[in-house]
Parts: structure tokens; sequence; C-alpha cells
């Protein structure tokens, strides 16, 4: 009876442990499948949010060197202010997802682009020193490191 009962307890250890491990093993793997997914969508933000900035501070560029009050100076600024809703939309979408860092990276680019945005709509000449590139490239290091890229890996 009791090499019946130590044969049980062995078959009832072996099963707990068998379920034990698969479940850590099942539990980590949706956990990666996870962290890749935000991941995606984390890159996916980055770069929409990145592309709006520059299509925002192309057509503020333009319609500055269009003709005040022109069609296509009209046409730009449509463009710019359109632009500027979608790039409000993308920034919270990246405050949502982003680390802090990134996250302030993203809000000095906000405020670059916002001037360019007020001397678009007094029809100013840009400033000599611009501060949107700089602060795009920051951007980009910021965005770079929370996903884990590093540069020495290229």
């Amino acid at each position: 009876m009791i090499s019946q009962i130590v044969t049980l307890v062995g078959v009832l250890v072996g099963a707990l442990t068998s379920y034990l491990s698969v479940t850590m093993a099942e539990r980590a793997r949706h956990r990666r499948t996870m962290e890749t997914r935000w991941d995606q969508r984390k890159l996916d933000t980055y770069i929409e949010y990145a592309a709006c900035v520059k299509e925002v501070a192309d057509a503020s560029k333009h319609s500055r060197l269009a003709e005040e009050g022109s069609e296509t100076h009209k046409e730009f600024m449509a463009e710019m202010e359109e632009g500027e809703r979608k790039r409000s939309a993308l920034f919270e979408a990246l405050v949502m997802l982003a680390d802090p860092p990134a996250i302030e990276a993203a809000h000095e680019v906000n405020v670059a682009l916002w001037e360019m945005i007020k001397l678009a709509r007094t029809h100013e000449p840009p400033p000599v020193v611009g501060g949107l590139h700089e602060r795009l490239n920051t951007y980009h290091e910021r965005a770079r490191e929370d996903l884990g890229i590093r540069r020495d890996s290229w």
C-alpha cells in the first residue's frame, strides 16, 4: 500500500510540475507577444508623429514663401492647419505610449513647430537659426532609446 501511495504522490508531483512549467512558459510567451505588439504600436506612432510634424513645417514654409492672400497661400495655410490638428491627435497617442524622455522631446518639437506656425500666420520670415531640426533629432534619439534600438548596432 505504501508503494502505491508513493507512486501516486510521484505522479501528482510530476503532473503539478508539468502544469506549472507549461503555465509559466505560456505566460512568458504572452508577455513577449504583448511587448512586441506595443513596441510596434509605439514605432508606428513615433513615425506618424514625425512625418506629420514635417508636413506641417513644410506647409508653414511654403505658406510664407507664397504671396500673402493668394490662393496658393490660402491652400498652404489650410494644409498647415489641418496638419496641426492631426499632429495634436498624434501627440496625444504618443503621450499614452511613450516613455517620459520621448514625450519631453516631442513637446520640445511642438514648441518649435508652434513658433513656425505663428510666423506663417503672421507671414513673417523664419529666424536665421531654426530649432526644429535639432529638436527632431533629439526626438528621434529618445524614440530609439525607448524602443531599445542601439545606434551602434547598425
